[in-house]
């Protein structure tokens, strides 16, 4: 009998991996009884990376109150893995859904990320793996920053808020008397620079509720704070892949913590001891809510395909639905690709038919492997 290794995304405001998981593989028994089967349910840079890594490393879920995307108190959690490490989503404190219906990048801010950070580190931790993604923010970071004892000043000495539109104001970034001593790796799902036309602001702030004006006022921000970073802290982040994640952190961690960049897949399946895995299996399933040209970008089908594609393993990609560009994910070692649906569907309708849909095509995709 086949063996079948499942490692896909969520399925964004649906599914949960684990809960794709569980579908696709009642879905295989249901076609091939005696098939073997393990489940890995993944996550990229984005949400739901800290929860994937302490499912599959082990370890102890704690909370901790801090600032909220616009400043108030809130709980959020991480894991603190069994290795020493922190495992923290940056959106547990300054995702999107967090900010309701007043998202505005201008004046969210990543300051609670920081108080996570601080936490970690009360606790014990060795170092913190950071998944960027998911954020309300656009503030390079600036937050995050202060919350471990930077200051952002103006040009009369006076310390600003700090939010996205307090980029433009900065003009010297104080440094902490007694900087935080912790290796900080960022789990990071896009490639984009810091500022202009493929930057935080132009690709990911109207989605975050910025206006045109606004995300021309946060490029120039971003922008500034670039030139501030390389004068006052010797960091060249202007043109650094990935330095345009989560609204800019990805150049604030390099900036302000001197951390590194890494796919956020690639850290989890090295955790999981993916490519050992893979010896012991004959075909591999991923998938995400929705296929299409950015999958190719870091994204949690694009990683797992080509690891497996250098053992050789087949991947069959089980998505929600399929977008313009999908097709590009054959060049990643993707064999074949299905969608549960084919016609746009309203957030309700998905959740009521969504598991149904999944299952349904999962069968299709067996039956195909068979012929």
């Amino acid at each position: 009998m086949p063996r079948f290794l499942l490692a896909p995304d969520s399925f964004k405001g649906t599914l949960t991996s684990a809960e794709v998981c569980d579908i696709i593989g009642d879905a295989i028994l249901s076609v091939l009884p005696k098939a073997g089967i393990t489940k890995l349910p993944v996550a990229d840079g984005g949400e739901g990376l800290s929860y994937s890594l302490y499912n599959i490393v082990g370890g102890e879920w704690v909370e901790a109150v801090v600032p909220g995307v616009f400043g108030l108190p809130m709980t959020a959690g991480y894991a603190l893995l069994s290795n020493g490490t922190a495992a923290i989503d940056m959106s547990a404190c300054a995702g999107l859904p967090l900010a309701g219906d007043d998202k505005d990048p201008s004046e969210t801010t990543t300051r609670g990320v920081g108080a996570l950070m601080q936490d970690a580190v009360k606790r014990g931790a060795t170092d913190i793996i950071l998944g960027l993604g998911g954020s309300a923010t656009n503030d390079c970071g600036m937050g995050m920053a202060a919350a471990i004892g930077y200051r952002f000043m103006d040009e009369y000495g006076r310390e600003l808020d700090p939010v996205g539109s307090s980029m433009t104001s900065v003009d010297r970034i104080l440094v902490p008397k007694i900087p935080v001593k912790i290796d900080v790796t960022a789990a990071c799902d896009v490639d984009n620079p810091l500022f202009g036309e493929q930057g935080a602001a132009y690709v990911f702030a109207p989605q975050k509720g910025a206006s045109d004006a606004m995300v021309k006022e946060l490029d120039d921000g971003l922008r500034h704070m670039a030139e501030l970073i390389q004068r006052d802290l010797g960091v060249d982040v202007s043109t650094l892949p990935g330095a345009g994640a989560a609204g800019g952190m990805g150049a604030g961690v390099v900036a302000f913590v001197d951390g590194t960049l890494r796919s956020g897949i690639d850290l989890v399946l090295d955790a999981a001891d993916f490519d050992v895995l893979l010896y012991d299996t004959d075909y591999v399933i991923t998938g995400e809510g929705r296929m299409d040209a950015q999958s190719v970008r870091g994204k949690v089908p694009a990683g797992v395909a080509k690891r497996a594609a250098k053992k050789g393993k087949p991947v069959i990609a089980i998505n929600g639905s399929l977008g313009d560009g999908a097709e590009e994910m054959l060049q990643y070692g993707i064999t074949a690709m299905y969608a549960a649906t084919d016609s746009p569907k309203s957030l309700e309708e998905l959740e009521l038919t969504c598991r149904e849909d999944l299952f349904n095509i999962t069968v299709t995709a067996i039956m195909d492997l068979q012929e």
